[in-house]
């Protein structure tokens, strides 16, 4: 889920009280039953007979239940029903990668309140994106799922075993805040990963399921800006050919078990109430599938997207679309109860869309063994398995593989651990390991720092700091110096030491842009807003958190000069919320000294005293030493997260700043960046010996690092996603349009700084001619890969298409297979790489079909998509796409290009239509007018006042004009008229465009001879 945290107010720092639930709760308790099975429930309904089929237990489960009861069940809490000893039932339990969180419904006083388990913490998605390897990710899959039995088994209520992952959105924009929790920008690694992920967690039993995965966020989510408004447009080929992908293939494998929509719209509809999820996602499979809304969803659709009047028309909407599960409302499912009984009673509703939801509800938990005598198969899990020593191993080397060597100049990587036994290990990511919000609790932590010193042992030495300033805040007018507490509680922050003791210095860490959090000296505690004992948010601030967290971070501060000394601002992200108050940003001294939130002419102005420099502490370490290693990257809940995207792929300025210091000191300087995107190191690619990148890898991050940095592993890691020179190189983040706006590695023409695939390893490969082989439309390529290095090593094989020719854009390159394989030194090893001439295909929007066309392909091998190191060539017999025909119906979504036009819904409920303004325009290639055309029928709409025109112009936006229809007004978006106008002098073949004057609809047209 997207918003589950926000939704049930975790870490109680909340400025608003919450709204009361628990009488809300009670009744519908009340009403369906209590947790505990009635005493008198029958176990012989065969409905608990694990040898039936799974239908037939749903169809006589269903038929005992009242229609109040199927309805309860809608919701994400679902009730217990005592006179059946069915227990309750919670969908989605928080497990992207490791088992994460929950939510309570029995929590006091706020129902819903947020379970955070401490479970093993495996890389975050983006880093398992880069070990390119399906097989690790299913035992990864595997320890996720067993971990979340073990908790089931101690508490049902709150651990839930549908699971909301894998996220499977493409990372088609490195900005995105959520970059952290996708695979890939590549549809298929993605779709490949998801899949042995899920089958991981599914288990291995035929008839049973060992946790229920849900694939999330359907569909093209890839932005966090105003993401419950805007709307994603999606012309038909990148919707089929890339966004779709990475949700159809795992559905198609029976790897998931139902999908989670999108906060966002989709060519125009809301992804909560679109029709895909039941005409589309549950054709990809003959399994039932259990679908969910995301938090809020439901309810977004009469509020910030205004697209229904009621929640009872809303809801009704969602379920009719195919939405079997609201995510909504917190605990208080009567909600939703009262919206679909109105939509019932109202007719908006049949009683059969209430019961094929209940249906695959059902079958879900069925499936679980939820009715079988003893649980069924997985029941047995306990949870002792939880953070186990084979989880721990796992985790390790899930660390380790998807750790990237960007750059490794005259082999300063690996060190030598008997030459390089002073290590200095700097940067304010040296000695910390960050969860992020999708994370468990790390049940224990080997920092960078600790695993180099482990790995060094006794004969080496490290030395560290993190490199960050350490500062004092005084106030001229008194004397006086801010103040925290020396415990580890902390205190409220105040004006009161007169000297800079430990209590008032504060470490300075830089995040970019400006942002910052500070830590105290004594305790070791973030600065944050203080929340009160029942949880509510004040306008104080205390030294009392563990780390930046929380759905709203409220750790952030900015230091702005001011006359002869600072402004402190404050920049919790709750200020950017339409509630908040925007003027009271600053802190100021209260007339007891509490510093406390204020506006920019009240604050106090303060003297910023540095105590120690954080790059002078790290030149200093790093001068003499054998290797220098400084870690820098970014903090997971500021850097980018859910609700907020990046407008930089850039480091921190002063992490910038302190490489170059380092770097200046010492000659054999590595850096690693640890954070969760792809960055801009144009200067440490052309000035830095080593680099190396991983994501937040989790408890394992710093024996991982290690065991890559002296040599005992050779890094195997690949880049998952393009890393570009500058953030000049991407276009508007809401631009989804691949094809037309040449993003990521299939379609973008300039030279990135690491291109997709890339990663360098500490053997030394060299590749043989690739042999193809095309048999009954299985293509299969062997090419032999030579380890010419000293050490074994394993290489990511990757193998590319490009179609020479076609009617359509068609990729650079594209990614078709890959292989991870193991080569020891001075051997070969053959890898096999295969893909179906099917998996060839485009969408043709001429005729609505997959079409392989006859064509010639490249076929590439190498390294990564910017290092081939091998060429053959297929040629594949399919069809030749004919010319458009026009004199038949024409949906005007399915244009070959256009400029400046969106992709909108057509109604409510289904289709899609163009909308354009004044000088957009559409474009369809090849049409064959034979000896002429006579006239064009378009049907259109237009909301607005007056009239406007779409005129029919040749060979280009600015050919000859060939007619004009004239649109007037038809008073509303979803009012359609066909309209006619003459064409004239429109023979042979053609591109036709449609170029509109003004604001306007169109579903489609066709011409008339």
């Amino acid at each position: 889920m997207s918003n589950d945290r926000r939704r049930s107010r975790p870490h109680g720092r909340f400025r608003r009280p919450l709204i009361p639930a628990l009488a809300a709760a009670a009744l519908v308790a009340g009403l369906v039953g209590t947790a505990a099975p009635a005493a008198a429930a029958r176990a012989d309904h065969p409905f608990r007979n694990p040898r039936l089929p799974v239908e037939a237990r749903v169809a006589d489960l269903l038929g005992r239940l009242t229609l109040d009861e199927r309805i309860s069940l809608l919701h994400q809490y679902q009730p217990a029903i005592p006179r059946l000893g069915i227990k309750r039932f919670k969908t989605g339990t928080e497990a992207l990668h490791g088992l994460a969180w929950s939510t309570d419904i029995n929590s006091t006083p706020n129902p819903g309140a947020v379970r955070t388990a401490t479970a093993t913490v495996f890389p975050q998605s983006v880093g398992l994106g880069a070990t390119w390897n399906p097989e690790l990710m299913k035992k990864v899959g595997s320890a996720v799922g067993d971990e979340a039995r073990g908790y089931n088994k101690e508490n049902s209520d709150v651990w839930g075993l549908q699971l909301w992952a894998p996220v499977v959105n493409l990372l088609r924009d490195p900005r995105w805040g959520r970059n952290e929790e996708g695979y890939s920008e590549d549809a298929l690694l993605s779709a490949m990963l998801a899949t042995a992920y899920g089958k991981g967690m599914q288990g291995d039993d035929p008839r049973h399921l060992k946790t229920a995965p849900v694939l999330k966020h359907y569909l093209a989510n890839n932005n966090e800006i105003r993401r419950d408004q805007t709307s994603s447009s999606l012309r038909p080929r990148v919707k089929k050919e890339y966004d779709e992908v990475p949700f159809k293939l795992p559905i198609s494998a029976d790897a998931a078990t139902g999908v989670m929509t999108a906060y966002n719209l989709i060519n125009g509809r809301p992804a909560t109430a679109h029709a895909d999820m039941k005409d589309l996602v549950r054709s990809w499979t003959d399994k039932t599938l259990f679908n969910v809304s995301d938090a809020g969803g439901p309810n977004n659709l009469v509020g910030s997207q205004k697209y229904y009047g009621t929640l009872a028309e809303a809801d009704a909407a969602t379920l009719k679309a195919g939405v079997d599960s609201f995510t909504t409302d917190d605990t208080r499912s009567h909600i939703t109860i009262a919206a679909v009984k109105e939509a019932l009673s109202k007719g908006l509703l049949a009683e059969s869309d209430v019961d094929t939801a209940v249906r695959h509800i059902l079958s879900l938990r069925v499936r679980l063994g939820e009715f079988d005598p003893g649980g069924g198969p997985y029941a047995k899990i306990t949870k002792d398995v939880v953070d186990g020593p084979e989880h721990r191993r796992l985790a390790r080397q899930a660390a380790t593989e998807q750790m990237v060597l960007l750059k490794n100049q005259g082999r300063t990587l690996p060190l030598d651990p008997a030459k390089d036994r002073k290590v200095a290990v700097v940067g304010p990511l040296s000695d910390t390991l960050y969860t992020d919000w999708y994370s468990g609790a790390l049940p224990y932590r080997v920092t960078p720092a600790d695993g180099i010193r482990k790995r060094l042992g006794s004969g080496g030495t490290v030395a560290g700091t993190e490199a960050v300033d350490r500062i004092a805040l005084k106030d001229p007018a008194t004397g006086k110096y801010v103040t925290g507490g020396a415990d580890a509680d902390g205190d409220l922050l105040r004006l009161a030491a007169t000297t800079p003791t430990d209590t008032a210095q504060f470490d300075v860490f830089d995040w970019g842009q400006g942002v910052l959090t500070l830590r105290n000296a004594a305790n070791g505690k973030t600065v944050g807003r203080w929340s009160d004992a029942n949880g509510n948010w004040t306008d104080r601030f205390a030294n009392d958190q563990a780390q930046p967290a929380g759905w709203f971070v409220q750790q952030m501060f900015k230091l702005e000069p001011h006359g002869d000394g600072h402004l402190v601002r404050y920049a919790g992200y709750e200020k950017s919320a339409d509630w908040a108050e925007p003027a009271k940003t600053y802190l100021k001294a209260d007339a007891d000294g509490t510093l406390v939130l204020a506006t920019k002419e009240e604050a106090t102005t303060f003297q910023r005293e540095v105590l120690r420099s954080g790059v002078d502490d790290a030149v200093r370490t790093a001068t003499g030493a054998d290797a220098a290693v400084v870690v820098v990257g970014s903090m997971p809940f500021i850097n980018g997260r859910e609700d907020h995207d990046r407008t930089t792929m850039a480091l921190a300025e002063g992490q910038s700043e302190l490489i170059k210091a380092v770097r200046k000191a010492n000659p054999n300087t590595v850096v690693v960046v640890e954070n969760s995107y792809p960055t801009t190191l144009t200067w440490e690619q052309e000035n830095v010996p080593a680099i190396l990148w991983s994501s937040h890898a989790g408890a394992e991050t710093g024996n991982a690092l290690a065991s890559i940095l002296f040599g005992d592993t050779s890094p195997s890691g690949r880049l998952p996603q393009t890393w570009y020179r500058s953030d000049k190189d991407l276009p508007d983040i809401l631009d989804y349009d691949i094809i037309k706006s040449d993003r990521t590695y299939l379609y973008f023409k300039g030279a990135p700084l690491y291109p997709f695939g890339h990663g360098l390893s500490y053997g030394t490969f060299r590749y043989g001619q690739p042999k193809v082989r095309n048999r009954n439309g299985s293509v299969t390529v062997t090419v032999p890969v030579t380890n010419t290095g000293q050490v074994a090593a394993d290489e990511v094989v990757q193998l590319y298409t490009h179609q020479k020719t076609s009617r359509v854009k068609q990729p650079l390159k594209q990614l078709r297979a890959f292989e991870k394989v193991r080569v020891a030194p001075g051997r070969t090893t053959t890898a096999t790489l295969g893909f179906r001439v099917s998996d060839l295909a485009h969408w043709d929007v001429t005729r609505d079909k997959w079409t392989v066309e006859t064509a010639d392909h490249d076929i590439m091998v190498g390294a990564s998509s910017g290092d081939i190191r091998g060429r053959a060539e297929l040629s594949v017999r399919g069809e030749t796409v004919p010319a458009r025909d026009l004199t038949k119906a024409t949906r005007a979504a399915d244009f070959d290009d256009h400029q400046g036009a969106e992709l909108v819904d057509e109604s409510k409920v289904h289709g899609d239509a163009v909308a354009a303004g004044a000088g957009d325009w559409i474009a369809f290639s090849g049409a064959d007018l034979r000896a002429g055309v006579r006239g064009i029928t378009a049907r259109v709409a237009k909301e607005g006042a007056g009239d406007t025109t779409i005129q029919v112009r040749l060979d280009g936006p600015a050919g000859r004009l060939a007619g004009t229809v004239t649109v007037p007004s038809t008073g509303d978006r979803y009012a359609y008229r066909d309209l006619t106008a003459a064409i004239s002098g429109a023979t042979g073949r053609q591109d036709v465009y449609l170029v509109f004057g003004g604001d306007v609809r169109v579903s489609g047209f066709s011409f008339t001879r």
